[in-house]
């Protein structure tokens, strides 16, 4: 058995995929946003959290994959990378469960359509597939820049 990792689970698209929990502070449910100009389409805006200005993007549209109507049960999963938080809007956050670290492979080329560069690994559960993000590519650093610079 190797290390178990803790992992939040949610769904985007029919793909189930997991950040560790240590990276995530909340998850809220949508929340009216300011939109902010001249920043990527996948950039929803910001949000004043608890007096935080957090930026969000949605991570259909940060995927390439298509975009779709929010619902009840859309999240705002608020997590920390390098300092800084980010919200990504998901299509619903499922559970928390314990991954052993010996589960989780290396990521085909692309999996639902996401590529490679945007997963850490891919970890068969049963019969769950559960794709495990790298966060630091998804909050890639020219982009996090230009994030920071909405939240000052």
């Amino acid at each position: 058995m190797g290390e178990e990792i803790k992992v939040i689970v949610f769904a985007l698209a029919d793909e189930e995929y997991g950040v560790e929990v240590e990276k995530v502070k909340t998850i809220e449910r949508m929340m009216p946003m300011t939109r902010v100009p001249k920043t990527y389409d996948f950039v929803k805006g910001v949000v004043n959290l608890r007096g935080v200005v957090v930026p969000v993007i949605d991570l259909r549209g940060r995927f390439g994959l298509p975009e779709s109507e929010y619902t009840d049960n859309s999240r705002i999963v608020i997590i920390s990378v390098n300092e800084m938080e980010v919200g990504l809007i998901v299509d619903s956050a499922n559970d928390v469960i314990d991954v052993d670290s010996e589960l989780i492979q290396d990521p085909p080329e692309i999996v639902g359509g996401v590529r490679a560069k945007y997963l850490r690994g891919v970890a068969k559960l049963d019969e769950r597939l559960l794709v495990l993000l790298n966060l630091k590519e998804v909050l890639n650093k020219g982009e996090i820049t230009k994030l920071e610079e909405l939240g000052e």
